[in-house]
């Protein structure tokens, strides 16, 4: 795969701009309209129902994934009744309440499997139903009811793969599903253990991702013994998942048991993997991690506005690329897409902060820089005497933390003689990129620097400056060539970038309005097709 040289060019050729591409869903059959009974099975109308109901919830917010948009009209009217019903059984006793509210969230601003909090707060929701799959992490301001969707499973092949794979009746075997398959794990190990396995455990849904399997806890099956593999135990087990993970879990999952085997189905929403293909992502994700090792400035990627603790995980990593002699920048962008984070060209690599499943960006290859994980970082952000990754991976900022002792390091280093502190650059060793073997010179650029600058008198001094621990903003400084942009007497890689390397910075104080041409009709029409002038052509 070859590496991009320059930022991708985002604007759409004039040739192409007429031209309409038609949906994927215009060439895909379309899925059979669901029957009343099975959309209220489906989408666990009843039992929704009835916890709005306990809540006292007035004004309910729906989101959706895209592929469940289709369902989503039917699905509110049959929500209505449901409610309808069990406020007149309430009336009864109690007395007329107010109607509830329905909206249905249609566009999320970030992943699908993340509650949409802001958007429901745009409606003054008091509580979010999630539809679909979900990464279950915590939220931080509104309630959450959560409704995986059920997907009909095939028991009977099921337990045919699995002895397939584990022959002898004594396989240490844990079992686990997709969220959207989870009701069916106890009534597949109940079948196995009725087929005289005598090791097999079941998982069972919990709101914990930093569990050693996330968002799930262990059962036992076993009549002899209710005690459940922990920790590092658990590599001496095989995992069963029945439905493809997410390539996050799958990549978190190899690194914890001892074997991964993956049952697909037929309704999984993500491509086959296995645990072999699992070692060489893993691989990748290492090599793309280097490349950050020599980065000047990171970008802090926010991905989410609702996972708990997400602002303490950016000032944590603010931190840690300080520790580090870098410079962060903090950019939130909403969905990520390649061409976003073009326009950033001075950023050398991304960091996601975000849910444990968004903050793995797969199809990397269109990006102009690589993108990562707060975990992938802090293993970059080590000394190549230090560097060692055992095969260990996760993908959210639980675990993120500050650098410690850091007040301490900056006691000493504020107590060190000028000499010392003079000669800190001169004694640094190199640094080289270990994939391609050049020197890299900014691979540090917050580290203490000579710098000349210029007294009232006209005379010369060198001083250092070294990086605002503060982080105040002030006035940009531009100063002549031969010297670096300084922001409040502090080196600025972001103003040196757009200083020296920006072909275009914005207008000036030095602007003059130049005279207007001639006026020209532009384009017309609705998004699907536009014409110029008097043109026919679409």
């Amino acid at each position: 795969m070859t590496e991009l040289s320059s930022a991708p060019v985002l604007s759409t050729p004039a040739e192409h701009l007429f031209e309409h591409a038609s949906p994927d869903s215009q060439t895909k059959a379309k899925a059979p309209r669901k029957t009343a009974d099975e959309l209220r099975q489906i989408y666990e109308v009843a039992r929704t129902a009835r916890e709005l109901r306990l809540g006292k919830w007035k004004t309910i917010a729906l989101q959706f994934p895209d592929t469940m948009l289709v369902d989503a009209p039917r699905l509110v009217q049959a929500l209505k009744d449901e409610l309808t019903a069990l406020r007149k059984e309430e009336e009864e006793s109690s007395g007329p309440e107010q109607i509830e509210k329905i909206f249905i969230l249609a566009d999320t601003s970030y992943s699908a499997c993340c509650v949409d909090e802001v958007a429901a707060e745009h409606a003054d929701a008091q509580v979010v139903v999630h539809y679909g799959r979900s990464c279950l992490s915590p939220t931080s301001r509104l309630p959450v009811i959560y409704v995986f969707t059920e997907h009909r499973l095939n028991l009977d092949e099921t337990v045919e793969a699995f002895e397939r794979e584990y022959p002898g009746k004594d396989a240490n075997v844990v079992i686990m599903a997709d969220v959207t398959y989870q009701s069916h794990v106890p009534a597949v190990a109940s079948r196995l253990v009725s087929e005289g396995y005598t090791n097999i455990y079941s998982t069972a849904i919990t709101h914990d991702p930093t569990n050693i399997l996330p968002n799930r806890k262990i059962v036992s099956h076993s009549a002899s013994s209710d005690s459940t593999p922990e920790g590092d135990s658990l590599k001496e087990y095989s995992l069963f998942h029945i439905s493809t993970p997410p390539t996050a879990l799958l990549l978190a999952l190899s690194s914890r048991v001892g074997s991964l085997y993956i049952h697909d189905t037929p309704h999984s929403p993500f491509p086959s993997s296995s645990s072999l293909s699992a070692g060489r992502l893993l691989g990748r994700r290492y090599a793309k991690l280097l490349s950050l090792s020599t980065a000047g400035i990171i970008g802090i990627l926010v991905n989410t506005l609702s996972v708990s603790n997400y602002l303490c995980s950016v000032d944590a990593l603010r931190k840690r690329i300080a520790a580090a002699n870098k410079k962060s920048y903090t950019v939130v962008v909403g969905k990520l897409n390649p061409a976003k984070l073009a326009n950033f060209a001075e950023i050398d690599g991304w960091v996601v902060v975000g849910c444990w499943e968004s903050s793995l960006v797969e199809d990397d290859a269109g990006f102009f820089r690589p993108v990562v994980t707060p975990f992938e970082l802090e293993v970059a952000l080590m000394g190549d005497g230090e560097r060692v990754w055992g095969g260990s991976w996760w993908g959210g900022i639980e675990g993120v933390k500050a650098p410690v002792g850091k007040d301490e390091e900056e006691e000493v280093v504020e107590g060190k003689e000028e000499e010392d502190e003079d000669s800190e650059e001169e004694s640094a060793p190199p640094e080289f990129d270990l994939r391609t073997g050049r020197l890299i010179s900014t691979s540090r650029p917050m580290r203490v620097r000579k710098v000349k600058e210029e007294r009232e008198g006209g005379e010369v001094k060198e001083g250092l400056v070294e990086e605002n621990r503060n982080g105040t903003n002030g006035a940009l400084a531009l100063r002549p060539k031969a010297e670096l942009a300084m922001v409040n007497g502090v080196v600025s890689p972001g103003a040196e970038f757009l200083r020296s390397q920006r072909t275009w910075q914005g207008l000036g104080s030095d602007y003059t309005e130049e005279e207007s041409t001639a006026i020209e009709e532009g384009r017309r029409g609705v998004a699907r097709g536009y014409t110029v002038g008097d043109s026919e052509k679409r």
